[in-house]
């Protein structure tokens, strides 16, 4: 017989708590979650997912009965050892890491020897050293501590959970940290046990490389279209080289979301505050920003001045298969075609509600094809998989212009092409674009997992 699994907490209700929550559920333990937020915890007893992540409302459904919300902490200190942390730690205008929710958990925790922080949340390097003496200051001594950084991708986070790609565990070689690696054992992934330290710089240093790796193919893209050839190719020709792999080679308008922008900042910020500037980190940043501005000279290109003209942006979130708006690309576009005279259409299957609130003065539509009618041009922002199967024909029929701005790299130049209009990708090679239909292995088909490249 199975022996029952272990009663956990997760304090903080967001993407990765409930997620979080949820995978371990589907393992078995029943888990107690917290949230200062009375409106969120009600509408989650009530069964309702204030978060849009695919397959998470079905796996909290099927495991119910092992899922316990609560604004009190003290039922979860009652029932669970081990306190997941996943709580937010958003940028502050320094570019350091607002820890006010982590320290507002510690100084929640009583005097213990038998629980332990487990912190998910992505923190700065030094945060569980800093956390340790204050416990000791604060005569909790026993209250032990683990770093457990997470690496779920929005639109994936599910599928991460349950096929990660490894297990990070920093503590000091004690009970806690034994008892974390015993709760992911049955997951299968490799294990890296190391020290409290390594472990938060494993979350940020993985971050930081990813978005570099994103900027370089971003910079490769518009050298390309100066020279005419096509990043499509040159990805695929680097990608084929096992030392770099194929991942994270597809160039756009910039990535965003609550990880990489936040985590890019914030090591360079740490490096910044320990004396040592990190000039690479830098230069990511500033790429990713002029990115995302490439659009609208792309726009000024074709249509002159912005004024008075309608461009329609074909999704707002940050990437497929989430509502989340954080770092959007659609937040920097909406604002700069509005600065230059220019009424802004938007449609987006998911991320409306958001969207609304962070994006005023922006006309929202219920279609797509409600969202172009009228329109001098169409940009592609979020590459969902309804746009790629857009009627392009009919498009041209409701818009005024004649201009498609593929800011994903998904469509099909020559469909959006032969329907009349004038197309630009992101470093695809204008004169090849025009002249040849993509191959079985350039398709503008992306999976999941390459969709969620644009931000984790």
């Amino acid at each position: 017989m199975t022996p029952p699994r272990e009663p956990i907490a997760v304090i903080g209700t967001g993407y990765v708590g409930l997620v979080t929550a949820a995978g371990f559920a589907e393992l078995g333990n029943d888990v107690w979650c917290v949230d200062i937020d009375a409106d969120k915890v009600a509408r989650l007893e009530r069964g309702e997912i204030p978060i849009y992540e695919p397959g998470l409302a079905e796996s909290i459904a099927a495991n119910r009965e092992r899922l316990h919300f609560s604004t009190e902490l003290a039922p979860a200190l009652e029932h669970a050892r081990l306190l997941f942390v996943a709580v937010g730690t958003p940028p502050t205008y320094s570019g350091d890491a607002d820890l006010s929710a982590v320290h507002a958990v510690v100084d929640a925790m009583p005097p213990s020897d038998r629980h332990a922080l487990v912190m998910k949340s992505t923190v700065p390097v030094g945060t569980g050293a800093s956390i340790k003496r204050t416990f000791a200051e604060r005569g909790k001594t026993g209250f032990r501590y683990v770093s457990c950084p997470e690496f779920l991708k929005e639109g994936t986070a599910l599928a991460d959970f349950r096929r990660p790609d490894r297990v990070v565990v920093g503590d000091d070689d004690d009970w806690a940290g034994d008892a974390v690696c015993e709760l992911y054992a049955p997951l299968g992934a490799p294990l890296v046990r190391t020290d409290i330290a390594s472990a938060e710089m494993v979350k940020l240093a993985s971050n930081a490389f990813l978005a570099t790796k994103i900027s370089f193919i971003n910079e490769i893209a518009n050298v390309c279209e100066e020279t005419g050839a096509d990043v499509g190719e040159v990805a695929k020709g680097m990608g084929l080289d096992r030392r770099i792999g194929a991942h994270f080679l597809r160039p756009g308008i910039g990535y965003g979301g609550s990880c990489f922008p936040k985590d890019v900042s914030a090591l360079k910020q740490l490096a910044g505050n320990s004396g040592y500037h990190f000039q690479l980190l830098t230069a990511v940043i500033e790429v990713n920003e002029l990115q995302k501005r490439r659009v609208i000279s792309k726009l000024q290109k074709h249509l002159g001045s912005l004024v008075g003209k309608t461009v329609a942006l074909l999704g707002v979130a940050f990437k497929p298969d989430t509502d989340d708006m954080r770092e959007a690309s659609s937040l920097v576009l909406a604002a700069r075609l509005q600065a230059d005279g220019a009424t802004v259409r938007a449609y987006d299957p998911i991320a409306e509600e958001e969207a609304r609130r962070l994006m005023p003065g922006v006309h929202f539509a219920g279609s797509a094809v409600e969202a172009l009618d009228g329109a001098d041009a169409a940009v592609l922002v979020t590459e969902w998989p309804e746009f790629r199967a857009l009627d392009w024909d009919t498009a041209a029929r409701r818009m005024r212009g004649r201009l498609v701005i593929d800011g994903r790299n998904a469509l099909d130049p020559q469909q959006v092409r032969a329907a009349g209009f004038a197309f630009e990708g992101v470093g695809r090679g204008a004169d090849r674009a025009a002249a040849a239909a993509p191959s079985s292995n350039g398709s503008p088909t992306t999976t999941a997992a390459e969709r969620s490249e644009a931000g984790a």
